[in-house]
């Protein structure tokens, strides 16, 4: 089947993998060529900014621009205008949502491990679809490859397998696929899981006791109700941010904390200034434990 099946983002300068789609692929050819990539990675800055390793059933595409580079596995049978125009897309997605300065800084293998789901998105609309911006790119690109052919290498090249053997002159992170462990949880976190669930139970309790006792007398009632699902609701995400990991969790992190400040001030007069107090600060303390416990660093596997 012609089509694109892996993607990465990797810092140039030593190989450092940003982020990446998760694959499912485990036949051997996918994880050899899988480990050819890795080794590769590790030596883009001696390539010019495009280049692809052919082998028999997959080839290896990559296209780089300042501090990284994006790189692809792909069916050999796939169109290799239509892979550049691939990684184009994705050089420029990667580009608007970070910047320089964190790419730089970054310390651990993907560390922008959120960036899958863009991946996975521009992935899938290459592989399903054949709309009028695709054209546009294609032409483009086949004009840029005319002037700048790729550098052309092969899986087998004795400097790829000196890459596998010796870990290449940088470098190399060798994780068959992103890992999602998270770091222990700490004291702070388990109170502030105990806090969030007590605060849960009694934005339920109340909510229930409302709606039980009110609904027949006062229709109006209805938004205080709400009023006391809704962080109940945000209550148990939290819960569920702080325990697993989740792409885009600040954004979540943020949502859930203004939902639950926005319902306590609309439920002035059924709570106190104390009450109000008290709920908003175990869902700072909450947020801020979400947003400390990161994932857990894991150390290259280099006998994979």
């Amino acid at each position: 089947m012609s089509m694109i099946f892996f993607a990465c983002v990797v810092r140039v300068r030593d190989g450092l993998p940003l982020s990446a789609s998760t694959d499912f692929h485990f036949n051997q050819d996918f994880l050899e060529c899988r480990k050819r990539l890795k080794a590769l990675s590790s030596i883009l800055a001696r390539y010019p900014s495009r280049g692809t390793a052919k082998g028999r059933d997959l080839s290896i595409h990559f296209l780089s621009s300042g501090d990284i580079a994006c790189m692809a596995i792909c069916s050999s049978n796939y169109s290799t205008i239509m892979a550049f125009c691939f990684l184009e897309e994705l050089q420029w997605e990667f580009a608007a949502s970070y910047d320089t300065t964190s790419i730089s800084l970054a310390s651990r293998p993907y560390a922008f491990l959120e960036f899958d789901n863009i991946i996975q998105k521009v992935k899938w609309h290459f592989n399903c679809t054949s709309g009028s911006r695709v054209k546009v790119n294609w032409e483009k690109v086949e004009e840029e490859m005319k002037f700048q052919p790729p550098v052309e290498l092969k899986l087998e090249d004795a400097e790829l397998m000196n890459g596998l053997a010796n870990g290449g002159h940088a470098e190399v992170h060798v994780e068959v696929v992103p890992t999602y462990r998270m770091q222990r949880v700490t004291p702070l976190g388990i109170l502030s899981l105990v806090l969030n669930i007590m605060c849960g139970a009694l934005n339920l309790i109340r909510g229930v006791h409302l709606a039980e006792h009110s609904f027949q007398e006062d229709h109006e009632v209805i938004g205080n109700v709400i009023a006391f699902f809704l962080p109940f609701l945000a209550c148990v995400f939290q819960c569920y941010l702080y325990l697993f990991y989740s792409s885009t969790r600040k954004v979540k992190t943020f949502i859930l904390f203004f939902l639950v400040c926005l319902c306590n001030i609309y439920l002035y007069g059924l709570r106190n200034v104390w009450q109000i107090a008290f709920h908003i600060g175990v869902a700072s303390l909450s947020s801020y434990q979400i947003l400390t416990r990161q994932l857990m660093e894991k150390q290259p596997d280099y006998g994979v």
